[in-house]
């Protein structure tokens, strides 16, 4: 959890929400058109929520992307789905390299997403909380004309405890179950964990979405969690008192967000399931890919309009 801190700002120095605090004490860069490209990977939960907020957002034309493929070495994200391995804009065969040309001796890992100057191909940051928040309050001049309200003022203060539960209980807690070292620490993983699905079954009951009516930042959270849970989560995770497909409020939810415009085109389950169980060497040593579930169950009828 320790990213390039920077932040891409309207004002230099300041963020426009005010509800986090408008000083900043670190580097921010200017928003400009064109100026930077996001480079992230349909297979990583973390990099999925900032092509689903860039997409929903409307801001394809202002900030290019590039896609990672989805396996990488120790070394770095690569860009072999491009022709010649080579991303187009940045002319990099590999992510590290943006980072080494901001940090030559850069010592953590290579993440995305990742925002990337176009004019020096060096990284800006790749602190993934950020990256979204900052797409909808600092870029707002550039959304299209009937983008969400990804951040509610109205429930602004519970969004912030929902999605705070979220990533610590379910998005980190999948992976909490996943690389246990031991018997206890997995059964205490595992029982946070279906403590909080438990909780946001029943939370999803009665409301549409995680805050209401309408979509918001903490939908997004969930949705790249719970998208990859069956596929991937459930067996390779030992994540198995049950699968999405078996819980009705959060499978019509997760279905209802994969139907809408945004959400749906970004996932690659074949990516996602080439990414966990053949780059997770320790956890699947053979690196064989499971040639299921069944993906078409996505786009059956979900119900949720009514709630």
């Amino acid at each position: 959890m320790n990213y390039i801190p920077d932040r891409i700002t309207a004002e230099p120095g300041r963020s426009r929400d005010t509800f986090a605090g408008a000083e900043l004490d670190v580097p921010t860069w200017p928003v400009e058109p064109g100026r930077y490209r996001l480079v992230a990977a349909a297979a990583c939960p973390w990099a999925n929520r900032a092509i689903i907020v860039r997409n929903l957002l409307g801001l394809q034309g202002v900030i290019s992307m590039g896609l990672a493929g989805p396996t990488h070495d120790v070394r770095s994200w690569t860009f072999d789905l491009d022709p010649g391995g080579v991303d187009p804009v940045l002319g990099y065969e590999r992510l590290q390299q943006a980072y080494f040309a901001r940090y030559p001796d850069y010592p953590r890992g290579i993440t995305v997403p990742a925002m990337v100057d176009v004019e020096s191909k060096a990284v800006v940051t790749n602190d993934f909380p950020w990256i979204t928040h900052d797409f909808f309050f600092e870029w707002r001049e550039h959304h299209r004309e009937d983008a969400p309200d990804l951040w509610p003022a109205e429930c602004r203060e519970e969004m912030e405890e929902v999605m705070r539960r979220i990533f610590t209980e379910v998005n980190n807690g999948v992976y909490r179950c996943g690389f246990a070292g031991s018997q206890k620490a997995y059964d205490d993983a595992y029982d946070r964990l279906w403590t909080a699905m438990d909780w946001l079954e029943e939370r999803l009951t009665h409301r549409r979405y995680l805050m209401g009516e309408s979509i918001t930042e903490a939908d997004v959270r969930l949705f790249t969690t719970l998208v990859r849970f069956d596929a991937v989560y459930h067996g390779h995770f030992k994540c198995n008192r049950n699968k999405i497909t078996e819980m009705p409020a959060l499978w019509g939810y997760a279905r209802d967000l994969y139907q809408t415009p945004g959400f749906g085109e970004t996932i690659d389950f074949e990516q996602i399931k080439a990414h966990y169980y053949v780059v997770h060497e320790d956890i699947n040593p053979t690196g064989i890919i499971p040639k299921g579930p069944d993906t078409s169950v996505w786009t059956t009828p979900h119900g949720r309009d009514s709630l």
